[in-house]
């Protein structure tokens, strides 16, 4: 006795192909519509309310153009431009040749024979001396 099983009717399935292109118009749809909004809000964003400004007869402080180089040579001697200074007086000789400006920018010069901590006691100091932009100069390494 042989039995037949029957699955039903034959489905027929159709391949379909993947769309793989993607569809930029929404996109630009939108940005065009963002573009016009920004192009007719922007005009308006502005302040147009006039306003009849005061003068100002005050001279505008004029920063110092020469920077301040502090120097340490390799004996020791400290130098703020090139007036020789001892080391407690390296304060009030900078508060001299800054004009009291704690804003102005100091240039610290060690020779390489300095060691490090003479180096920083002098940095530390300028520290304390309220000047916080302080640089250090090097000699440029000249490559062969």
């Amino acid at each position: 006795m042989a039995i037949h099983l029957d699955s039903g009717p034959t489905v027929k399935r159709h391949s379909y192909q993947q769309n793989a292109e993607m569809n930029i118009t929404p996109f630009v749809d939108v940005m065009l519509v963002l573009l016009i909004i920004f192009m007719v809000a922007a005009p308006l964003a502005t302040v147009d309310v006039p306003v009849d400004l005061p003068s100002n007869a005050a001279a505008p402080n004029v920063p110092p153009t020469d920077p301040v180089y502090i120097s340490v040579q390799a004996d020791g001697r400290l130098f703020v431009q090139e007036r020789l200074v001892a080391f407690e007086e390296l304060s009030a000789a900078t508060h001299g040749a800054t004009g009291q400006r704690l804003d102005t920018r100091l240039f610290l010069r060690g020779d390489q024979a300095v060691d490090y901590g003479t180096l920083m006691r002098v940095m530390n100091q300028l520290q304390k001396s309220g000047y916080p932009r302080i640089s250090l100069v090097a000699m440029e390494e000249l490559v062969p």
